[in-house]
């Protein structure tokens, strides 16, 4: 219900900019816990890459909507620096500006795929591995500067998300521990030589 003389309207920008952020935690999400879950082997095929892929896409057109929405409401007035440039947005800056960088650092890892050929898939893999830093900045923004923050709802979806996303993390991280810490066996330790010693 809405009081006299208030139109409604003047809230659409807002609400579509609040809708659009909603939508691309949940993409983000979602596609970090099939990252993930490829990345530890559980569950992998060209589906699975192919929705990851869709995933991050529609992730990242959810973040562009998010910011240009902002730019048509009255009451914010955040200007194009405001949605563009990390920390220059009047309204709680330290959360905005993180959800700026965080909306920078979903897209470059997201892109990162289609060059991947011409950096290496080394390199790429290597990269990839801070899509989960991403998410993260996403939440901080979203407890920090969302109207919703509060909202046992969001609280509740944030904490489905986070958990997976945690368990399937730590999973990764211990097997890379464990594999870093496997014997060399000693007859390819002997082939290799100096030569074959990385830092």
């Amino acid at each position: 219900m809405t009081g006299a003389g208030v139109d409604p309207t003047q809230h659409i920008w807002w609400l579509m900019s609040r809708a659009s952020g909603i939508v691309a935690l949940g993409l983000i999400a979602a596609s970090v816990i099939l990252g993930l879950t490829m990345a530890n082997k559980l569950k992998r095929g060209p589906r699975m890459a192919g929705l990851h892929e869709q995933l991050s896409l529609a992730g990242l057109v959810a973040i562009a909507i998010h910011g240009v929405t902002l730019l048509g409401d009255p009451w914010l007035h955040p200007g194009l620096s405001g949605i563009t440039v990390p920390f220059q947005m009047g309204y709680r800056t330290v959360f905005t500006g993180l959800g700026v960088v965080g909306g920078y650092l979903a897209a470059a890892l997201g892109l990162s795929y289609y060059i991947r050929r011409r950096i290496g898939s080394k390199l790429w893999r290597k990269v990839h591995r801070f899509t989960p830093v991403a998410y993260v900045l996403s939440l901080v923004h979203a407890f920090g500067a969302g109207t919703d923050a509060t909202t046992p709802w969001l609280r509740t979806f944030m904490v489905a998300t986070m958990v997976p996303i945690g368990g399937l993390l730590v999973l990764r991280i211990a097997k890379s521990l464990v594999k870093d810490r496997r014997p060399v066996p000693r007859g390819l330790r002997a082939e290799e030589g100096p030569a074959s010693i990385s830092p």
